[in-house]
């Protein structure tokens, strides 16, 4: 089956010039194409050998910059992927193959970061567990099984199973590129965070499943194309939206009010036993996030 490949880059070329040469070989036998999409980095990015790169004027996030690349792409399947990941020499032969019994699909591949298995597959949220992931003590032990069920994540039994979940990662997805293009692709009003959510619900109510593939392996450098300052305000405007759009909005504030009070309980007990933590600063900061976020979409929608 043909499949094309579309890099959203912005920032350092480095990881996306390396990936570029691991998968040109791979997606030339599929008759593809590769097309990197430079989302406005501080340095324009130049040509990469092996691939088509087109270059946004202005900086629109991480859906706006896959659509311009789906645009382009003449293949029946579309691979979307990080542009700091690192993938095998058959990766691409390899991923079809395992995805071919699946589809029409949105199938992601295991992801690896620095070495350790990281939540690939997921449960469509709630503000249940948008209170669990905005609670650190929770958030910080996801790697016990109990505080990942409650953030929602939704791993298989073991890491190289076959897995049908509410929604994959973004940072490797392979779908029917007709499919994508039917229900509008990204939603481009999130800049970054939930686009990939958003984007998996409208296709399942298409009629697409999302599938998690552990025996496919991709390796993620992490936050390659993520401005650090930047992630938590992208991430609270992405949940304002996302419970706007889909009817939980008012249930989204009392779960982000009740994490800023559960944060500033433990927060408080941590300091009374000699931890290095400053509670109330912290929950002013938060509070102050969460309801300028807040009134600033309200003011954009009068």
């Amino acid at each position: 089956m043909s499949v094309s490949i579309v890099i959203p880059h912005y920032g350092a070329d480095g990881p996306t010039r390396a990936l570029v040469a691991q998968l040109a070989p791979q997606v030339v036998e599929k008759d593809g194409q590769i097309i990197v999409v430079d989302d406005a980095s501080p340095e324009p990015l130049e040509d990469i050998p092996g691939a088509r790169v087109i270059r946004r004027e202005v900086n629109s996030g991480f859906g706006a910059t896959v659509n311009a690349g789906v645009a382009e792409v003449t293949t029946e399947l579309v691979a979307i992927l990080n542009s700091d990941l690192q993938v095998a020499d058959d990766f691409i032969e390899t991923y079809v193959a395992a995805a071919r019994p699946w589809l029409p699909a949105v199938v992601a591949p295991r992801v690896v970061t620095h070495g350790h298995d990281g939540a690939t597959s997921f449960r469509f949220p709630t503000a249940r567990t948008v209170l669990a992931q905005r609670i650190g003590l929770l958030a910080n032990r996801r790697d016990r099984r109990w505080a990942s069920d409650l953030i929602g994540e939704d791993k298989p039994p073991s890491p190289e199973d076959e897995h049908v979940v509410d929604w994959v990662s973004g940072a490797a997805m392979l779908l029917p590129t007709a499919d994508l293009r039917a229900v509008g692709g990204f939603d481009d009003r999130f800049h970054m965070y939930l686009e990939e959510v958003d984007l998996q619900r409208r296709l399942r109510e298409r009629g697409l499943k999302s599938v998690y593939l552990g025996h496919v392996v991709v390796h993620h450098l992490g936050f390659g194309s993520s401005d650090p300052g930047k992630r938590e305000r992208w991430q609270t405007e992405s949940w304002v939206k996302y419970a706007d759009k889909w009817g939980w909005r008012r249930r989204l504030w009392l779960a982000m009010e009740g994490a800023s009070a559960a944060n500033l309980l433990v927060d408080s007990a941590r300091r009374a036993l000699g931890r290095d933590t400053t509670p109330v600063r912290d929950w002013k900061q938060r509070r102050a996030l969460t309801h300028e976020v807040w009134s600033g979409q309200a003011r954009r929608e009068s």
